[in-house]
This record gives structure tokens, C-alpha cells and sequence, in this order.
């Protein structure tokens, strides 16, 4: 049986491949480390928690002798690593959090599995998944190709570039077997109500201000995270070691077009009469360093592994609607952090 080791696996994204994995993989071991920080909630993967191939761990990535202590101990012959800080604002008020996170924990994750693996790498891999905030920005026109040159703006894209680049060095340098994916925006279920979506429709929901920054016109290209994680489950079992792919949605929105469908949206779920809820949309002043517009060409991934996204948009996001209005309970316990008091008494960190 193979023992995989998926870290940030109560996470948003972590949590969907967690699921997929286990559920589609009963011949794998799962072993799911998380440090439960705010956006890790284990309240994600109450559906798979008995699994008898699932395992979660409380513990951090910045330890590097705990991180080396359980590759001794589990023997691991893959690794998908999504364990990272991750919002924006959050880095630019402290960027040596992300640093450490997602620099730091990284190389300490690289350099067990060298250790462990000892130069045979012929059925292990390092699977690092990142963000396509790593190149910078794009003007009105074209899109990101795994060939485009990094140039982070922020201190999250910084430390997921530095990230990227110390994992392609373990390949290059050591010859370890690694791939690695760039993924632009996802939406759909616990998704930490920090995030445009969930944010909107949670502040919809409560009749609060939609904060949106400057005018709304920064434009992302939209993934539905169910598809984000079998583009995961392809690349790790398909991609050839030292890869790179690019997964988006060829779904491209202007943050205040975005909000202004979900106010539709919303005010149809919620039974309130068309335009109610565009009223609580707020513009405030916008992000220090905010790039312009993300695009992602995907066409790599189409054509060497067959993958494709499943869903239009608008469908999406009536479904992530739909669960956010259907589990007020998950994100009540997830707005109070409640969860977090809960499972600090069930795991002690190791």
C-alpha cells in the first residue's frame, strides 16, 4: 500500500484532494498533515475521517526535525504539498509568516524526502502545488503559459516563486522526481469566508457591507475546486518528473461583474427583490500592490493529460451558493472559530 502524504489537507483546496484521494484510492495510505491554523478546519473531512486509508496529523512544516521524524517513521512515497499561507492582505501585514510557511516549510519537506528517498526516485514524488500569482501581472491581453517568466508583486506570490524555484532545484540539483502546478482562483465549498466568494456571500447573507477594492476591475480567471483537485489527481499520476502545469478555468471576470451575478444570484436564493442585495456593495480603497489581471492558458494540461474543466461558471456558483446556504452551521462555527477550540482539545500538535 502506498503511503501519500497530503499537507494542508484540512484546507480549503488540501481538503477536496484529501477527499478525492481517499475515497478514490482505497490501495493508498492518506496521511493528512495539517497545522490547523484558521483556515485549517477538520470539520472539511468529517465524510472520510473514519476511512480506514485516512490518517490526520497535527503538526507544522516549519519544524524540520518533527517533519524529518515523520518521514522516518511513515516512510512516504509521495508527497502533494498544499500546506501555505495564502491570503494577500494577510502578507502584506506580515510577510516573514509566509516566508516561513511557505519557503522555509517547503525546503524542510524537500530535504526529508531526499533524505528518505536516497537517490531512488524511480516510484516516489514530490507533487508542489502553487498559485499563478508567482507571474505577476498581465495587461488587457494575453495569458500565462508555464513558459512565463516569474515576477511576484506581493509577499505571498514572493515566497510561492521562492517555493517553486527551491523545488525545481531539488530536481535539477538532485534529481529528485518532482511536477509542480500553477493554479489560478478557486471557488466552491469550505472555502474560508476570507476570500471574495464566500466573503460576499456570507455578507450577503447578513445584510453587511461587500467590500470590493478600488473600482472592481482587476480581472481573475475562476476554477471550480472540484476540478482544480482532479487536475491534481491527473498530474500526479500522470505527469513526467520535473513538469510544470498550468490549471485554469479559461473563466475570466472582473472582480465587480463577478459580485454583481452573485447579488443576482442571491437575491434568487434568498427570495429578495432583484438589485437588493447590489445595494451592500461597498468599493473601498484598494490593495497595496493589487495586479491587474490573471489569465491562465491551460492548454498544456488539455493536451498532454486530457484534463478539461466540468462546469460553467454560472453553474458553479450557484452550487457554492447553494452549500454556503445549505451548511450555515459550518460557516457560523468557521466565522466564531469555533472549531478551532474544539480541535485543539482532540489533537495535540506532534
Amino acid at each position: 500500500m502506498k503511503r501519500i502524504l497530503i499537507t494542508g489537507g484540512a484546507g480549503f483546496i488540501g481538503s477536496h484532494v484529501v477527499r478525492r484521494f481517499v475515497k478514490n484510492y482505497p490501495d493508498y495510505q492518506i496521511i493528512n498533515l495539517d497545522k490547523l491554523t484558521y483556515a485549517g478546519n477538520l470539520l472539511n473531512l468529517t465524510d472520510v475521517e473514519g476511512g480506514s486509508n485516512y490518517e490526520f496529523i497535527k503538526g507544522d512544516i516549519v519544524d524540520a526535525a518533527f517533519i524529518t521524524e515523520l518521514f522516518t517513521t511513515y516512510q512516504f512515497d509521495a508527497v502533494v504539498h498544499l500546506a501555505a499561507e495564502s491570503h494577500v492582505d494577510r502578507s502584506i501585514a506580515s510577510p516573514m509568516e509566509f516566508v516561513m510557511t511557505n519557503v522555509i516549510g517547503t525546503v524542510n519537506l524537500l530535504n526529508a524526502a531526499r533524505e528518505n528517498w536516497k537517490g531512488d526516485y524511480s516510484k516516489k514524488r514530490f507533487y508542489h502545488v502553487s498559485t499563478d500569482e508567482v507571474y505577476g501581472a498581465l495587461g488587457e491581453s494575453g495569458m500565462f503559459t508555464e513558459a512565463t517568466a516569474y515576477d511576484p508583486h506581493s509577499p505571498y506570490s514572493a515566497s510561492k516563486a521562492s517555493s517553486d524555484h527551491f523545488v525545481r532545484a531539488y530536481h535539477d540539483t538532485y534529481g529528485l522526481d518532482v511536477v509542480i502546478s500553477n493554479c489560478s482562483n478557486n471557488y466552491g465549498s469550505h472555502h474560508f469566508p476570507e476570500k471574495l466568494i464566500p466573503l460576499a456571500i456570507n455578507n450577503i447573507k447578513n445584510n453587511k457591507a461587500v467590500p470590493v477594492y478600488g473600482k472592481g476591475e482587476n480581472v481573475r480567471d475562476w476554477l471550480w475546486v472540484e476540478d482544480h483537485a482532479r487536475a491534481i489527481d491527473v498530474i500526479f499520476h500522470q505527469a513526467k518528473a520535473g513538469e510544470t502545469y498550468n490549471i485554469g478555468g479559461h473563466n475570466e471576470w472582473k472582480n465587480i461583474d463577478l459580485i454583481k451575478l452573485l447579488c443576482k444570484l442571491m437575491d434568487q436564493k434568498l427570495g429578495r427583490e432583484e438589485g437588493a442585495s447590489a445595494q451592500l456593495i461597498t468599493y473601498v480603497t484598494d490593495r497595496a500592490g493589487h495586479d491587474l489581471r490573471y489569465a491562465i492558458d491551460s492548454s498544456k494540461l488539455q493536451q498532454q493529460l486530457g484534463w478539461v474543466p466540468s462546469l460553467q461558471f454560472e453553474e458553479g456558483l450557484a452550487k457554492t451558493i447553494d452549500w454556503y446556504l445549505e451548511n450555515e452551521q459550518w460557516l457560523d462555527d468557521v466565522t466564531s472559530s469555533n472549531y478551532q477550540s474544539y480541535y485543539e482539545t482532540q489533537y495535540a500538535e506532534r
